[in-house]
């Protein structure tokens, strides 16, 4: 079979993805994909996986149909089936956040096949930064909808393909980049990410943001966005070991922190819109009135605070598929008002 280096240029990548070794782009955050269109009857992929936790899977659309890539093959390889030796299109991608990272060794194309070119990537870019929901956790259970989540899932009903920002990004033809992890809350020492240890004011700013391995940063330069979502606040009523309100004192230094962090991003990104909300995801209505005070306190034309029809109302358990789709519609329709300047 032929072997495609990732370095090819006709080659195209979306998310935070490390390229310090050009041969050997790592993969870390959900969502994260590589593309291209190629010639050939078969396709397989070698690929470096690194496992935290649970069971691991990528996501590859081979032609607009999704497949899943079950990981743990001891040679490194996985073969994808491909319909015919004509001309295909395919998408590899992160499905799940922290429970692994994978480094694309090769892509393997048939003797006669070759890499095509596809047009370029969308002009307008989104960032959405966010939690379980938004990285796409147990969107795929299905028959859970409007429900507590399954009693055990181990991951596999992960998938940031059908997260409403990425539904929303291919709505608006936009590229995206996931910064969302789940259990993630705005403080170290807060929500469940890494039992706890981290939180967004760490990992906002990370290419490897996994808490067992050494961290890098990310550079800002690399990846410009229109517009950013920023949806935390569900887990960070869990601290000191048990789930809690916020006190006078306390409620306060979330909001200065919040407004801090957010104003650090405008600083990267000045001429970005950024849109503070929450999720369909049940939730206490005091972190929606604290977003709406932060809103007011940060009191730029560039910050919007947006909810979504049934904001902390629709399920006690992670959105589901169809429940995504809505929150992907509703935000897509928000943004294209904006840019309309109807809003």
């Amino acid at each position: 079979m032929k072997t495609i280096q990732p370095s090819d240029p006709r080659l195209q990548f979306m998310g935070r993805i490390d390229f310090t070794d050009p041969a050997a782009p790592d993969f870390y955050w959900a969502g994260s994909l590589v593309q291209f269109a190629f010639t050939g009857s078969q396709l397989a992929f070698i690929i470096e996986n690194h496992v935290s936790y649970n069971g691991l899977q990528l996501g590859c659309i081979i032609d607009g149909k999704e497949h899943t890539v079950q990981l743990g093959d001891p040679d490194n390889r996985y073969d994808i089936p491909v319909s015919g030796a004509g001309k295909h299109r395919c998408i590899l991608f992160k499905r799940q956040d922290s429970t692994h990272h994978f480094i694309l060794r090769s892509i393997l194309l048939s003797d006669d096949g070759d890499l095509g070119e596809l047009p370029p990537l969308p002009a307008l870019k989104l960032e959405c930064y966010g939690d379980s929901v938004t990285a796409g956790s147990v969107v795929e259970a299905v028959d859970h909808v409007a429900s507590n989540d399954p009693p055990v899932y181990d991951s596999v009903y992960d998938n940031a393909w059908h997260s409403y920002a990425m539904q929303a990004a291919r709505l608006l033809n936009a590229q995206v980049h996931l910064v969302a992890q789940g259990g993630i809350a705005l403080f170290d020492h807060t929500g469940w990410f890494a039992d706890g240890r981290y939180g967004m004011e760490t990992a906002y700013d990370k290419l490897c943001y996994f808490p067992d391995v050494p961290m890098t940063q990310w550079d800002f330069s690399r990846y410009t966005p229109d517009y950013v979502t920023f949806a935390i606040g569900q887990n960070d009523q869990h601290f000191a070991g048990k789930d809690q309100l916020l006190d006078k004192r306390q409620r306060e230094h979330w909001l200065e922190h919040y407004c801090l962090l957010i104003g650090d991003l405008m600083q990267k990104y000045p001429d970005a819109v950024f849109i503070l909300m929450l999720t369909v995801l049940m939730h206490d209505p005091f972190w929606e009135e604290l977003l709406d005070e932060a809103c007011e306190r940060i009191g730029s034309r560039r910050v919007k605070r947006f909810r979504f029809t049934r904001s902390g109302k629709a399920t006690p358990g992670h959105p589901r598929i169809p429940e995504q789709c809505e929150m992907a519609c509703e935000l897509a329709e928000y943004i294209m008002a904006l840019q309309s300047g109807a809003l």
